[in-house]
């Protein structure tokens, strides 16, 4: 099957399709047989060449439809950051399935309605993780036959599924690939967005290529010289393109890493494989500087660029990592609608406490609240078009209507542009907060805290730290207000901790006698910012 043609002489780069197109298939075979012996991916265990990441595609996709599934099903992967990870995407995308990546860091109530909502006919998982989808594959009806173990390498729970790795080695290592078209729906990812409940994102074939074109190409210059470390995982559209999309598009080599990134697991994976590019996101950057590991002579000291995405670069932290490490933080704002970044500082081009400018190959506007636009350095809502946008959510029609108008996305999001072009971040337009680059509904919080028995009511807003970077706060009140103290607020996080995914917990809680609210009763959350 033919590639998509990127022309690097434009500005955009400009690509091209052909008819048939299936982005698994490019993705996979368009540097074979140059690249055969080439490594395209390391994790913890193992290194997998071009030709290997290619024959364990085809087997994977062989393998999903050996269960029985059918062009257009989806499947759905909960699955760490393993070389088995971008063989199952691309080898089920490649086989005319719909692959839908998922977090991981999520509760089985999560999975239940994951796997539920997106009638996935098909369930790949890492092996520890197995433990968190019993609740979910009951609810979804899903046969114990559709249900694969990933990583067993790993040492999670006995359990009665099969193992990707048998039906892997019983399949056959090569795949035709579906006859699918640029405009066919390639992939899934999950959103929180605007409102709190997930949403499927649906995707192109067309979409992974343009991005990397766009971006990778366009704004960053990668190279098949180069090496890349996604601290941010492969669920994330982020990650995605990091880790997938762009180093197998310009034929480069990328670093997976299957445990949590932490500052000290993330720093010894850098100093294990020396990447020149890294990707994170910036609580993760401030976290690794309050570390003295993290410099040149400690972690990758052939560092030539640092990515950031998922939520804002506070200022001192791109300059102390600068000072540090030798390298600039390249920040920028993308959003799982858009599948990557649109708009972003660049190399010789940064300017800290901004996002950059528009990734060219976007259009960029700034509304009021009537929808008329605004001048420079007047805050206006950010509405974005582009050729990666998704096409709608899956089976939520007013949130899809409320998202997408034409072809512009609105993001949610509100910025200032200066009058050289640059923008800058004012927050958000609704109460949703991003932790760590992850999406948390002040109302799921809130919920979880009201069913402790000693509250009466909750409000959770968004809370810089030290950092400056965004953490879920907590204003409660008691139903027994002489409880207040610190024994009670241990006693609500760790509460919290145990009904919802650990990132969403509140660092911060306040006790108070009431909260502000309208006159019909709704809790005002703008009152409570900044307290």
């Amino acid at each position: 099957m033919a590639h998509a043609h990127i022309d690097p002489t434009t500005s955009p780069p400009k690509v091209e399709f052909p008819t048939p197109y299936n982005a698994g298939a490019d993705l996979l075979e368009r540097h074979l047989p140059a690249l055969a012996d080439k490594i395209a991916y390391r994790d913890d265990r193992v290194a997998l060449s071009y030709a290997g990441l290619r024959e364990r595609a085809d087997r994977a996709g062989n393998a999903l439809l050996a269960l029985g599934l059918r062009p257009e099903e989806r499947v759905l992967l909960m699955m760490l950051d393993t070389v088995d990870f971008p063989a199952v995407f691309l080898g089920a995308i490649k086989a005319g399935l719909v692959p839908v990546p998922v977090n991981t860091l999520l509760t089985p109530a999560d999975y239940a309605y994951l796997l539920t909502d997106s009638r996935a006919r098909a369930l790949i998982v890492s092996d520890h993780l197995v433990s968190l989808t019993g609740q979910a594959i009951v609810a979804a009806n899903l046969p114990a036959s559709r249900v694969l173990v990933a990583d067993t390498s790993l040492g999670g729970p006995v359990h009665p599924y099969g193992l990707l790795a048998d039906h892997l080695a019983a399949a056959s290592p090569q795949l035709s690939a579906a006859r699918t078209s640029p405009d066919d729906v390639a992939f899934w990812l999950y959103s929180s967005g605007s409102t709190g409940a997930p949403k499927g994102a649906l995707h192109l074939h067309s979409h992974l290529v343009q991005t990397a074109a766009l971006y990778a190409q366009g704004v960053l210059g990668m190279r098949p010289d180069d090496v890349v470390f996604s601290a941010a995982k492969l669920f994330f559209a982020y990650g995605l393109g990091n880790a997938l999309t762009f180093p197998l598009a310009v034929g480069a080599t990328a670093i997976l890493m299957a445990e949590r990134p932490t500052p000290a697991a993330v720093v010894r994976t850098l100093r294990t494989h020396v990447p020149t590019i890294f990707c994170g996101v910036p609580t993760l950057y401030a976290s690794m500087l309050a570390s003295e590991t993290a410099a040149p002579d400690g972690a990758s000291r052939n560092l030539r660029m640092s990515i950031s995405a998922g939520e804002a670069l506070p200022r001192h932290v791109g300059e102390r990592w600068r000072a540090r490490m030798g390298t600039d933080i390249l920040d920028g704002i993308g959003s799982t609608e858009m599948l990557h970044i649109f708009i972003s500082n660049r190399p010789g081009d940064v300017r800290y406490g901004t996002s950059g400018r528009p990734v060219p190959g976007y259009d960029l506007d700034l509304r009021d609240d009537g929808g008329g636009p605004v001048g420079d350095d007047e805050e206006g809502a950010l509405w974005v078009r582009g050729p990666t946008a998704c096409v709608a959510y899956w089976n939520q029609r007013a949130k899809s209507l409320a998202t997408f108008h034409g072809a512009w996305t609105r993001t949610g999001d509100r910025y200032t542009r200066d009058a050289d072009g640059y923008y800058t971040y004012s927050g958000r337009a609704d109460d949703m907060m991003k932790v760590g680059g992850i999406w948390v509904s002040p109302f799921e919080v809130e919920s979880a805290l009201a069913a402790h028995p000693a509250v009466l009511e909750a409000a959770v807003v968004a809370h810089g730290d030290i950092d400056g970077l965004v953490k879920p706060k907590a204003f409660v009140v008691l139903r027994e207000p002489t409880r207040a103290g610190v024994a009670m607020i241990n006693e609500l996080q760790a509460f919290v901790k145990q009904r919802l995914a650990p990132f969403k917990y509140p660092r911060w809680i306040e006790f108070a006698t009431e909260l502000p609210k309208t006159a019909t009763g709704k809790i005002q959350r703008y009152r409570l910012r900044g307290i």
